[in-house]
């Protein structure tokens, strides 16, 4: 029974190719610079969700 690692269904062996064709294409100096970058985007996104939620909360409720 194969175990899907990610929900499009891609095995291990998709996987490893991808991070192939990625090494290949930007050289192993650039992708941990890549992966710095990328966290710092998602660290972003992150802080942006909670702000919005805390406005969600703070703001009054308005009846008409």
């Amino acid at each position: 029974m194969m175990i899907p690692l990610f929900i499009g269904g891609l095995g291990m062996q998709e996987v490893l190719l991808i991070a192939l064709v990625v090494l290949l294409f930007f050289g192993g100096r650039k992708i941990p610079e890549l992966m710095k970058g990328l966290g710092k985007g998602v660290r972003s996104f992150k802080e942006g969700m909670n702000n919005m939620e805390k406005e969600i909360e703070e703001e009054p409720i308005k009846k008409e």
